[in-house]
């Protein structure tokens, strides 16, 4: 495989995970995703912050799940 394919596949790779990204953050405020307690939101006058910490936890334990799963395949 040339060095321009194996660059083409990773290409590839990134944009499934993009739209894999875009249907969770879409679809999942419906399921709490985004929401859960634990995140850390604050709210005073104009200002708003918002860091999803528990949801990036818990995404990167089912992320890594998933990508052990696919390995040993």
């Amino acid at each position: 495989m040339s060095g321009w394919e194996s660059f083409g596949r990773i290409f590839i790779m990134i944009g499934i995970f993009f739209i894999i990204l875009g249907v969770v953050l879409l679809v999942g405020g419906k399921f709490g995703i985004g929401k859960l307690p634990g995140d850390i939101y604050y709210k005073k006058g104009n200002f708003t912050f918002y860091f999803p910490i528990v949801t990036c936890i818990v995404l990167s334990i089912i992320l890594s799940l998933v990508l052990t799963f696919i390995r040993k395949f």
